[in-house]
Formats: structure tokens, C-alpha cells, sequence
């Protein structure tokens, strides 16, 4: 297995949608393993949508406190993802003068979908399924049943 970072900091512009669960999927991948947190351009309340879409696979994001680049308490971390272009130039400034690691991963807004409830939620789910195999590859989960 690769070498996992310690700690990985999820970036996109309102901490709202793609950063929480990004964040929250790593989280599921390997628990403990790795310090994840997730921060925006901007903060807003976490999007409905993505709060249901999360459920379907038992993650809770329901209660995520957004935050932006400016209230970020620690910012050592290993790798940075951002997942907007606004992002990216915020976590490039950020880790101007850092030994940190910085990938864009560009990823689709769904706030973009106009149409029924249930076209809105394909919209995020496409979205979390996009993020879920990004993730299960960058960061491949532990193999199972052997020592």
C-alpha cells in the first residue's frame, strides 16, 4: 500500500457541498489513519442536498461547521485538494511557503442542475459517486484478509 499523508485539507468555494463530503468520504476510507478537514474560499451552511446524499451511504455531514481559509485553526497539513479553481489559487497562497503538497482535482458543481428534485439530487450524487472513486484510487483502502 502507498504511503498515506497524515493529513489532507479539502478546499472548494463555499465549504458547503464538495469539500464536506470529500472530506467525509476520506474519512470513511481510512478513519483515523489520516487528519482530514475540508475549508472553503467562503463558508455557508452545509447544502441540504448534499447532507441527503451523504445519508443514502450512512455518512452524516448534517452537522458540519463551514469554514473559510481565514478561520482555519492548523494549517500543517500534508496535501492539499482543491476541488474549484478559486480554491486552488486560495490553497496555492496558502502553501506558498509550506512543505505541503497541493492537487487540483477539478469537480463538478451541482448547484448548476436546474430541474426536478429528483434531477437535482442525480446532479450530487454523480458528484459524491465521482468524488468516492477519486478517493478509493488516490487513496487506496487497506487490503482486507490478509496479514
Amino acid at each position: 500500500m502507498a504511503r498515506l499523508p497524515g493529513s489532507v485539507l479539502f478546499a472548494c468555494n463555499f465549504n458547503s457541498i464538495r469539500s464536506p463530503m470529500a472530506a467525509a468520504l476520506l474519512r470513511r476510507l481510512h478513519g483515523r489513519r489520516i487528519f482530514v478537514d475540508s475549508v472553503g474560499v467562503h463558508s455557508e451552511p452545509v447544502d441540504p442536498f448534499a447532507v441527503a446524499v451523504m445519508e443514502e451511504m450512512g455518512i452524516d455531514i448534517a452537522r458540519h461547521q463551514s469554514k473559510s481559509f481565514e478561520e482555519l485553526e492548523d494549517t500543517s497539513f500534508d496535501l492539499v485538494i482543491s476541488l474549484t479553481p478559486q480554491a486552488q489559487h486560495r490553497a496555492v497562497e496558502l502553501t506558498r511557503s509550506m512543505a505541503c503538497e497541493v492537487e487540483f482535482w477539478p469537480s463538478f458543481d451541482p448547484t448548476a442542475v436546474e430541474g426536478s428534485r429528483q434531477e437535482i439530487l442525480a446532479a450530487y450524487r454523480a458528484l459524491r459517486d465521482d468524488l468516492w472513486q477519486r478517493l478509493r484510487e488516490r487513496f487506496p483502502p487497506e487490503p482486507t484478509g490478509q496479514v
